[in-house]
């Protein structure tokens, strides 16, 4: 089954960028969400509320969910290889396909731009709730059309190149691995008082695993910033300054270039439940923030998870190569 994870996620790769999210089928992280919700209830009830208790918990947490939802596709597709090899390929492109949000992104992106242009601010302000974690309802133009860079930019890493990366690495499996690690920090990653201790290992578990893609897509940006007619001195020269401003270790480094590539400072301080919270900027204001920096960060966007898919092609048929004459 090993043999055909490159064509697989290649194709997987097209279908996302040709149809986007099949938004008509339930999707498999949905049922990763289930899993989390049902785990979660189970281990509260095990574990007693201290500080102690709650990091033990979500320790078994992370164990359960990413052991069921890396094993259950594991065993599927190895099953359907040995009894059909077709269809076991169909089934990997086909997943590989839906844990990729490339044109998902652009697609909600580029609604906030719509709204935007249509002059209609709540609609817009609506529009990129959809897609950020902050509160909207407080934001100007700019203050949207900030937020949507920032997403499309954040989101190159997590939902475009690390996935992609780890599809290389594992086939589908390798991708289901990381989005169960993807959505557990989304759900249970907060400093607030419920998982402030609980969602300790997700969050901790979720730097790790970014760790190498954030920097990888980071470096990528930089190449397709160049390719594709941004700035792209200014991108290396904001990430080489920028990267490490955010709290947490990986979430800057695709920000910072898209700021520089752009001519734009992205970041600052954020409203987040009613909360003001106080955050670095991130690039220079060399032109004011514009709503058709949401299409083009979107450019920029795909240009990376082109080069990408180039790259991790070109490392494993390498690999592969290497391991066949050896």
């Amino acid at each position: 089954m090993f043999d055909y994870i490159l064509p697989a996620v290649a194709a997987g790769f097209l279908l996302d960028l040709i149809f986007g999210d099949p938004v008509w089928l339930y999707h498999p992280v949905r049922l990763i969400g289930k899993l989390i919700e049902l785990f979660e209830k189970l281990l509260r009830s095990l574990f007693p509320a201290t500080k102690a208790g709650e990091r033990t918990a979500g320790v078994f947490l992370v164990i359960f969910v990413t052991g069921i939802s890396t094993a259950v596709p594991a065993v599927i597709l190895y099953w359907l290889y040995r009894i059909c090899v077709p269809a076991g390929f169909i089934l990997e492109t086909f997943w590989c396909y839906q844990l990729l949000a490339t044109k998902a992104l652009r697609v909600e992106s580029m609604r906030v731009y719509s709204a935007l242009r249509e002059g209609d601010l709540p609609k817009a302000r609506y529009a990129v709730s959809m897609i950020v974690g902050r509160d909207t309802d407080r934001l100007d133009g700019q203050g949207v059309t900030k937020a949507a860079v920032e997403t499309v930019a954040e989101n190159s890493s997590d939902g475009v190149i690390a996935p992609l990366i780890f599809l290389m690495i594992g086939g589908a499996a390798g991708g289901f691995f990381y989005k169960s690690i993807n959505t557990m920090d989304s759900m249970v990653g907060y400093v607030n008082d419920r998982y402030q201790y609980f969602g300790t290992a997700a969050a901790r578990l979720d730097d790790v695993v970014n760790f190498l893609p954030a920097r990888i897509a980071g470096f990528l940006m930089i190449a397709a910033s160049y390719l594709w007619g941004f700035d792209g001195k200014n991108a290396a020269a904001v990430y080489r300054r920028d990267r490490k401003k955010h709290s947490s270790p990986n979430s800057a480094h695709t920000e910072a270039v898209m700021a520089g590539a752009l001519d734009i400072q992205l970041a600052g301080d954020a409203w987040y439940f009613g909360v003001l919270h106080h955050k670095p900027t991130l690039g220079d204001a060399l032109r004011p923030v514009k709503p058709k920096d949401i299409p083009r960060s979107c450019r920029l966007m795909y240009g990376t998870a082109f080069l990408a898919l180039v790259m991790a092609a070109i490392v494993r048929a390498a690999v592969l190569l290497i391991l066949w004459l050896a």
